[in-house]
This record gives structure tokens, C-alpha cells and sequence, in this order.
């Protein structure tokens, strides 16, 4: 049987997004019974953290844009990029699970998650890593095969 890397990666990106939306609802949960978050800065109007906003979009619209394009294309450029943006999102996984064990006080519930969302990039980093290869693997017999021929 076949492996189908964009499916199993279609789906850990999907793992992902449903764990960092989480992630943030936990953070929130606490509002809704009358408790104090934690603050990365106060801010007095939305214009203060539009940055932050910004960030936080693209940090959830590359993924999406990840899981469209990988069921839509096939392209090695692409198996290359998309490669890359496992790796960056796997370090940005890990620096947020060390900075979170900074905050005080520490919300294991929320280091657990993170623990579980990087164990998932890593997931994707070798699904992706494994796509990639198959690619030139697959290209290299071709061409061999062609070359062979004449």
C-alpha cells in the first residue's frame, strides 16, 4: 500500500490549527469564570496590539495556506518550502513551550498541550522531510530510466 504524505500531512496541519486554537480558548477559559489572564502587555485600545494581531493571523493563515496548497500541487519548489515551514513553525513551537515555562504561574495544562502541539510539528517535519525525498527519489529513477534508454 501506498503512503499518501499530503493526506497525513493535510491532516497534521489540521491536528495543529485544532491544538493552537485550543491552546489560545485555554488561555481565555479562565475569563469566563471571573479570573484575570495572563498579560504579554497592556493595552488600552485594539490599535496598541494591532502588531500582535497581525502576527497571530499570519501565524494561522500559513498553515491553512499550507493544507490548500498541499492538496492542490505537487511541485517539488513547493515540497521544499513547504518542508521549510514545518521547520519554522517546529522552532516556533519549541520557543513558545520554553517561554511558557517562564510565565508565572506555570499552567502545565497549557505546557502539556504545547509539549503535544511540537511532537506533532515534529510529526509533520518528517512526513514533510519524507514528501520532499520522495519526489527526487521518484525523478532520479525516472531520469535513470530515461537515461538508460539511449
Amino acid at each position: 500500500m501506498a503512503i499518501n504524505y499530503r493526506q497525513r500531512i493535510i491532516a497534521l496541519w489540521t491536528v495543529f490549527l485544532l491544538g493552537t486554537l485550543f491552546h489560545t480558548q485555554l488561555g481565555l477559559i479562565p475569563l469566563f469564570h471571573g479570573l484575570s489572564v495572563v498579560e504579554s502587555q497592556k493595552a488600552t485600545n485594539i490599535n496598541d496590539i494591532s502588531v500582535v494581531m497581525w502576527l497571530m493571523l499570519g501565524f494561522f493563515v500559513l498553515p491553512m495556506l499550507g493544507i490548500i496548497v498541499t492538496a492542490f500541487t505537487d511541485s517539488k519548489s513547493y515540497r521544499t518550502i513547504h518542508f521549510g515551514l514545518t521547520v519554522f513553525y517546529s522552532i516556533m513551537n519549541l520557543l513558545h513551550l520554553v517561554l511558557d515555562l517562564f510565565v508565572q504561574p506555570v499552567l502545565w495544562y497549557q505546557i502539556a498541550l504545547m509539549a503535544l502541539l511540537f511532537f506533532v510539528g515534529l510529526l509533520l517535519n518528517i512526513t514533510a522531510f519524507k514528501w520532499m525525498r520522495l519526489y527526487t527519489k521518484a525523478n532520479q529513477s525516472q531520469h535513470h530510466l530515461e537515461s538508460s534508454h539511449f
